[in-house]
């Protein structure tokens, strides 16, 4: 694919949930849509669900606002507002829903392309890394659970 000269870049820091995440997601703009790159570290160790809420794999979402303040550390980076969803789709079809990250032991990198936005589509919204997995299906989120993660989306 054709690289477009069309960027974006944001950097995340964790929440209290994990402390430890670093890591960061590139967007380029490629004929037909945007190709997104990510890499991480410091996630969660993966605990299956048994009866509870699992951690892991964990969601990844872009979300409305640019903003990743924590101003309740029990609900982090709820500044970040919603799902990016510019065309009013129900959950699972929202331009910002993106694939869920697979640790490995706290490690994740993944490549994607989709069709749903550019990367000046994005430019000054936020990213979300959340515990649990997305279910794609639950409105109007996904059932994703806690924001883990949160980087804002600059222009690079």
């Amino acid at each position: 694919m054709r690289r477009i000269n069309n960027r974006a870049y944001a950097e995340f820091k964790g929440s209290i949930y994990a402390p430890d995440l670093r890591g960061y997601v590139y967007f380029y703009e490629v004929e037909g849509g945007t190709e997104v790159f990510v890499e991480v570290w410091g996630l969660p160790s993966y605990k299956p669900a048994n009866g509870g809420e699992p951690i892991g794999p964990f969601g990844f979402h872009i979300h409305e606002y640019g903003i990743c303040e924590i101003t309740d550390p029990m609900d982090p980076f709820s500044s970040a507002g919603g799902h990016y969803n510019p065309t009013d789709q129900p959950h699972g079809n929202h331009a910002g829903d993106l694939p869920v990250l697979f640790s490995n032991d706290g490690y994740a990198r993944m490549s994607v392309f989709t069709s749903k936005f550019k990367p000046r589509d994005i430019i000054g919204r936020s990213i979300i890394i959340h515990q649990n997995p997305d279910d794609y299906r639950g409105q109007p989120a996904g059932n994703a659970g806690k924001r883990i993660g949160c980087g804002l989306i600059k222009a690079v």
